[in-house]
């Protein structure tokens, strides 16, 4: 079986499809893409065709390394992202010739459902705790959300007790009948964190995410020395030789690889591998749509450190499509008391409903993040 074509398709809300056709006509499916940088990803996964075309899919590992190895410039957002989204198509070939889903190819399941969590509110938190109050209503108990707005690298009193009062209006209003997750987003910068962390304590969060940039990572092993909440971080790190020195440093609770963003499948088991080994728990970053799900539920189903997956339905990027809107399969992605099971159909799960995608591809959007300011003008995190 050799590889024939591969096709892209940039989708609303923010979203990008690849397909891989082989002349045994079968096809696979992955979803690279970078929030906002969709047309650059592209330009990566057709840069990469001439290394694939006439290739036989079934040697994923060996496709990877010249995909990583070949180029001597390597790594970074946009090229790991284009590798990953081929890599989970691979996959879903190999699951489809061989007849078994992908976790069965990865040596079976180690549990038999995994917890899902929401996201809540948009950008600048507000109506929270409406919102929590709808998605309980469809099975959820767990969340996620965004703990400040615009945050300067000092910032006032003011701005630290604005952020925690949210968090203590919904503990308030839901006790512990409810969990949930502050997402810093890289908009608190080290000179906050450890104040914004110390006024946080008292709401027993699940965890903080990116409690600094990324690019800061020194800083979590001196954060998690003053805090007693989990810090997770890893949404913008794109392969095992960035976290091995995370690992190495310490300060992480929990490890958020992108399947999207991070080399894929291959890549992201030995980042949970890697995690597993330093104590770490695993909860794959996914604000994107369902083949990059399906490719995080492979993973989550093999990994015994996998404890939480993240899923976009519903959420406030979901602006001209909805997470199951270009699948057919809808009912095997449902969601039970914050659960769900393991995919059953054979490679990734999904069944994408081509003809929907193709005609959406027609009029898709150019996502674009907000552009955010601080009062005196310079540009702030968004």
């Amino acid at each position: 079986m050799k590889i024939t074509k591969l096709t892209t398709y940039r989708l609303a809300p923010r979203w990008m499809f690849l397909k891989i056709d082989t002349d045994a006509g079968i096809s696979g499916w992955g979803e690279p893409v970078i929030e906002g940088k969709a047309r650059s990803v592209e330009a990566a996964v057709h840069e990469f065709e001439p290394y694939l075309v006439g290739q036989d899919p079934a040697r994923i590992n060996d496709l990877w390394q010249v995909m990583y190895r070949g180029g001597f410039y390597r790594g970074g957002a946009i090229l790991m992202s284009a590798i990953a989204g081929i890599d989970q198509a691979l996959w879903d070939i190999k699951g489809k010739v061989l007849g078994a889903p992908v976790y069965e190819l990865l040596g079976g399941l180690v549990r038999d459902r995994m917890k899902v969590y929401s996201w809540v509110g948009g950008d600048r938190p507000a109506d929270v705790i409406r919102d929590i109050q709808r998605l309980r209503e469809g099975g959820f108990d767990t969340f996620k959300m965004n703990g400040t707005e615009e945050l300067g690298i000092v910032d006032s009193a003011r701005k630290v007790d604005e952020a925690v009062a949210r968090i203590a209006e919904i503990r308030e209003a839901f006790g512990h009948d409810i969990e949930f997750g502050i997402d810093f987003h890289g908009r608190v910068a080290a000179p906050m964190a450890k104040p914004l962390l110390r006024a946080l304590e008292p709401y027993r969060p699940l965890f903080v995410e990116e409690p600094v940039l990324a690019e800061q990572d020194e800083q979590y092993a001196r954060l998690a020395e003053h805090t007693s909440i989990p810090l997770a971080a890893g949404e913008r790190m794109y392969s095992r030789f960035e976290f091995k020195r995370v690992f190495a440093a310490g300060g992480l609770s929990i490890v958020q690889p992108d399947l999207s963003h991070a080399g894929g499948i291959t890549e992201c088991l030995k980042i949970a591998s890697m995690a597993e080994a330093y104590d770490v728990a695993l909860a794959p970053h996914c604000p994107l749509g369902p083949i990059a799900l399906a490719a995080c539920l492979q993973v989550d189903f093999v990994s015994h450190n996998a404890v939480l997956q993240e899923q976009s339905m519903g959420i406030h990027y979901n602006q001209g499509a909805e997470l199951l809107d270009y699948i057919v399969n809808k009912d095997d992605f449902r969601i039970e008391d914050g659960y769900m099971r393991p995919l059953p159909k054979p490679g990734l799960g999904v069944v994408v409903d081509e003809d929907k995608v193709m005609a959406a591809s027609q009029r898709a959007p150019d996502w674009r993040n907000p552009l955010w300011r601080h009062a005196d003008g310079s540009v702030a995190e968004w």
